[in-house]
């Protein structure tokens, strides 16, 4: 794609990097077909070739951002489906990224949007802000329908029934290893799993210590970012990822780090990208480094290995979550984890596509999301599976709020199947019975 930047606008590392992934792209439209809100909405602005254009004449013309570009920009899920699509490598998830960054600083809001997106920025990412919201979510949930608004009915309807109880694992502190040391990791606790569900770090810790990793809970790190980076607030996002830098080089330097665990792989995507976020800061190195140790959770296990299981009799529906398997390009590792450890591990149509969670989306774009959301549980359900697992606890919020199969994390397997604890979703009720297993010996 040909573009017209002037020098003086190219001084900026930004611009300059917006320049770099328009120039990649060829107008092909493969993006087109791999493309969720596209295929919902059948819009050409709706898809990533659609935003290409609107951004590049947003950025090239200099002028602040106007509505009906902000519309389509904000209706992107950047799901990064596009990225695995496309064949010439066009790096969408840093354009629209800026794109973001960008409106949020030209574009003034409609004071509802204004409003809404400051409360996202200020409880999600704080545990026990969100932990309180959430609580006020589940008194206020049978009034609902007097909501003028459908994205705040659908903050309402995010509320669990039940708020787990604070784990003291979440704590700064060390969990040493069972038996020889073999790896140290630390883990990236997050923000708003530790609210949501508090299992998902319970059982990645007996899980790691278990398969001989020594695992560190760092002082000062907290949520990477990726909410506020997403929702184009860069100073916050950059504040969350700076304080994680701090924390975990800090840990590295005293007494050595083997990789940095991260078992959201929302969040893993963004602190994977550290090193660009920060490639113009003093901390570009730190950042760098810690983007470089940055690891999913499914890679240190896979790593560290786990000896095969007998065969449970249990059918696991896998949802590839997008920023897994389209940002990190991990595709096939947690559905070989599981097969290993003995379950039956199956995948629903259109795998690639997103279930309409993506962060903030639901919550945002409410219509949209559902939509893909009965799509996506249409497509597990079909499968007919006892459990689904996912590696993303929005994905699970998500789909669980729309069928009545239990769904866990796929660590929550993993650790059930080597010896620690039955997954406490599996008796939460619904349909589908799930029995007791044989665990590895």
């Amino acid at each position: 794609m040909q573009t017209f930047f002037t020098d003086e606008q190219l001084q900026d590392p930004a611009m300059q990097r917006a320049n770099e992934v328009l120039r990649t792209c060829v107008h092909c439209g493969f993006c087109t077909a791999t493309c969720p809100t596209y295929q919902v909405l059948g819009d050409e602005l709706d898809s990533p070739r659609g935003r290409i254009y609107l951004i590049k004449d947003m950025l090239e013309s200099g002028r602040p951002a106007d509505e009906r570009t902000v519309k389509h920009i904000d209706r992107c899920l950047s799901c990064l489906a596009c990225m695995t699509t496309c064949p010439s490598g066009v790096h969408y998830m840093h354009l629209v990224d800026h794109a973001r960054a960008y409106i949020e600083k030209t574009y003034k809001r409609p004071v509802m949007d204004r409003l809404l997106r400051w409360v996202l920025a200020q409880v999600i990412p704080h545990p026990t802000r969100f932990r309180l919201a959430l609580l006020g979510a589940k008194i206020g949930r049978p009034f609902a329908f007097l909501m003028p608004d459908a994205r705040l009915k659908a903050m309402l309807a995010m509320a669990p029934k039940q708020i787990p109880p604070v784990s003291r694992n979440d704590d700064p502190q060390v969990f040493p290893a069972q038996g020889p040391r073999r790896m140290r990791v630390a883990l990236m606790t997050g923000c708003a799993q530790r609210a949501l569900n508090t299992d998902i770090n319970d059982a990645t810790i007996r899980l790691l210590t278990r398969l001989g990793a020594e695992v560190v809970i760092a002082e000062g790190a907290g949520c990477c970012g990726a909410l506020t980076h997403h929702i184009g607030r860069e100073d916050e996002s950059h504040a969350s990822a700076a304080a994680n830098i701090r924390a975990w080089m800090a840990e590295k330097r005293a007494k050595g780090l083997d990789a940095i665990v991260i078992n959201t792989s929302g969040c893993g995507t963004t602190v994977k990208d550290y090193g660009h976020m920060f490639r113009t800061d003093i901390l570009a190195e730190d950042a760098a480094e810690v983007a470089g140790l940055a690891r999913d959770v499914s890679e240190v296990i896979e790593a560290l290995g786990i000896e095969k299981g007998e065969r449970k009799g249990l059918r696991v529906a896998y949802h590839a979550a997008c920023s897994l398997q389209h940002g990190q390009k991990i595709k096939d590792t947690p559905k070989a984890l599981l097969k290993k450890a003995g379950f039956e591990v199956v995948e629903p149509r259109d795998p690639h596509l997103c279930c309409g969670s993506a962060g903030t989306y639901n919550l945002l774009q409410p219509e949209i999301s559902a939509e893909l959301k009965a799509r996506k549980v249409a497509t597990l359900e079909a499968k007919a599976p006892d459990i689904i697992s996912a590696g993303n606890i929005g994905c699970m919020m998500q789909i669980g709020s729309g069928t009545e199969i239990p769904i866990v994390h796929t660590v929550e397997l993993l650790d059930w199947a080597t010896g620690g604890p039955r997954p406490r979703a599996l008796d939460a009720g619904g349909k589908t019975a799930v029995p007791q297993v044989p665990i590895l010996r």
